[in-house]
């Protein structure tokens, strides 16, 4: 029979209440101090654990919520699919400064350039340094936001969609959107002008956004609204784009 310590108990019964679940293993912190540490340094350990814990599920929790397909780290990014472009310019893009200045990334390029894997990339890096990330397709996002309004949630999503961060809207390709998802589309870009980052990822040059969206006008709005704070490695760089040449990535 196994017996039951009451001031074990006890611990595990306080730190549930003060919500602090790593309080109950402090016997593990015990083990590791050397006999001539003070109870201030056993308290200092067990309170910086606690710290690291909440730290790392919180970094769990925005990864869940950002909703990305599948998980992908820029440490697993083959940078040989890209010409021209060092690794230092991609994990320059990794410190999350163009968040914290509220500028885009704009990724063109052919499919298997590698976009929506640097896209997740940095995204999770966000999560990573506290920032909150939201993942879509632009078709997903399209549809959504149409469902919204059919249902009269459409105010609710567009104001959490505002509270982002950082917005992941990948495959802006081929798919081509009607007028009251090109409408939809255009007010969340709109909104974010300033005021949040987004990454946008495509497979189609500017010029030929006009075969995604119906209204002309829009279009060259749309393009101003995204490229007005974007992020550029040279001043002289409007955006940041991928494009491929013999399924090998430039970024440029």
């Amino acid at each position: 029979m196994k017996t039951i310590n009451p001031e074990k108990e006890t611990i595990k019964l306080y730190a549930k209440q003060i919500r602090t679940p790593s309080f109950v293993d402090y016997e593990d912190i015990i083990r590791q101090l050397d006999t001539e540490q003070s109870y201030e340094h056993f308290l200092r350990d067990l309170m910086k654990r606690e710290v690291s814990q909440r730290q790392e599920n919180q970094q769990k929790r925005r990864i869940k919520a950002a909703k990305f397909p599948f998980p992908k780290t820029l440490d697993e990014f083959d940078f040989s699919r890209l010409e021209n472009v060092s690794n230092a310019s991609i994990w320059e893009l990794a410190s999350c400064d163009f968040i914290k200045n509220r500028q885009n990334i704009v990724m063109v390029g052919n499919p298997g350039s590698g976009k929506s894997h640097l896209s997740i990339g940095l995204g999770m890096k966000a999560c990573q340094a506290g920032f909150t990330v939201k993942f879509y397709t632009a078709a997903n996002l399209a549809n959504e936001l149409a469902e919204a309004l059919q249902y009269n949630r459409l105010s609710k999503l567009e104001k959490s969609l505002s509270k982002i961060d950082l917005l992941i809207l990948d495959e802006l390709s081929y798919l081509t959107f009607n007028r009251h998802q090109s409408e939809l589309l255009f007010q969340v870009i709109s909104e974010r002008s300033e005021r949040g980052s987004i990454i946008l990822s495509t497979n189609l040059e500017f010029s030929k956004w006009t075969e995604l969206f119906e209204n002309e006008i829009m279009v060259a709005v749309l393009i101003d609204r995204i490229t007005f704070r974007t992020y550029s490695r040279h001043e002289c760089q409007r955006f940041l784009s991928i494009t491929t040449d013999d399924k090998r990535g430039t970024l440029r």
